[in-house]
């Protein structure tokens, strides 16, 4: 019974192991008469209540306390963002929400301070600092975490065939993941790195807005995780309700991107 518990201690939990029909002792044979050879060959005087494990209460329990750290780790960034100089001037470039998935920080392009330049997977000085910043918070937890890199619709001259914003988004992706493990996160945290060129745009209205340029930071919860494991997708999108964070209301969003000619633009090769 013993080894049985610890050879796989929820089987044993929930259907009982071998010796478990005798409730008055672990040991086979045991109880209150010393004679009897075989555990299971009659049930022991004394009948333990069996307890039985109700897995959802628990899953909901974990559920809760995943909810709280996950809160907690939210504003433990939005105070390092609020009372770090150097940071503070970013903040609104950094958008903080809490979704189904768990903790979602998107950081965004601006016009004037680019995280990359244009068609580059470089990162830029303010934006390392940033996601070092953000690295060492999200160590703090043991939750795992998603990346993904999104682009605005400028298409390369060469189109599609060549490197286009699909190799773009995910080298920026992979380039935001260095940089969080610089800043002190246990690589081991990431699960995925992903690449969405402008497949899941922030500003339909407009499909060259900077904020459609930006990365997302995922910190998973433990049931977002599950659903990964099993193959099935997150539940929101990097896009939908990120759009309600900002002010973004659906009437706003149309379903196509709208790009005329008039006002591509191209990225250079």
């Amino acid at each position: 019974g013993i080894a049985s518990y610890f050879k796989t201690p929820l089987q044993v939990a929930l259907g009982g192991g071998s010796g478990a029909g005798d409730s008055s002792s672990i040991i086979k044979g045991g109880g209150t008469d010393i004679s009897r050879i075989n555990g299971n060959a009659r049930r022991g005087d004394i009948e333990a209540d069996q307890k039985r494990i109700n897995l959802q209460a628990l899953k909901d329990e974990l559920a809760k306390l995943d909810a709280e750290k996950i809160r907690m780790l939210r504003m433990r960034i939005e105070n390092a963002m609020e009372t770090n100089a150097k940071l503070k001037a970013f903040r609104s470039q950094v958008r903080i929400d809490i979704t189904r998935d768990g903790l979602r920080i998107q950081i965004v392009d601006d016009k004037n301070r680019p995280m990359f330049n244009s068609g580059s997977a470089i990162v830029n000085d303010y934006m390392r600092d940033i996601l070092r910043e953000i690295g060492s918070t999200l160590n703090e937890v043991d939750n795992r975490i998603t990346l993904s890199g999104h682009t605005d619709a400028a298409p390369y001259a060469g189109g599609e065939r060549g490197y286009s914003n699909w190799e773009l988004s995910a080298d920026r992706a992979n380039a935001s993941r260095r940089e969080l493990v610089a800043g002190g996160m246990d690589e081991r945290k990431i699960v995925r790195v992903i690449g969405l060129a402008s497949s899941s745009l922030l500003n339909r209205d407009d499909a060259l807005d900077p904020t459609n340029r930006r990365i997302s930071i995922i910190v998973l919860t433990a049931e977002a995780l599950e659903r990964l494991d099993r193959g099935t997708d997150l539940q929101a999108s990097d896009a939908d309700s990120v759009r309600d964070a900002v002010g973004i209301t659906s009437s706003q969003a149309s379903p196509e991107p709208n790009v005329s000619p008039a006002n591509t633009t191209v990225r250079k090769e």
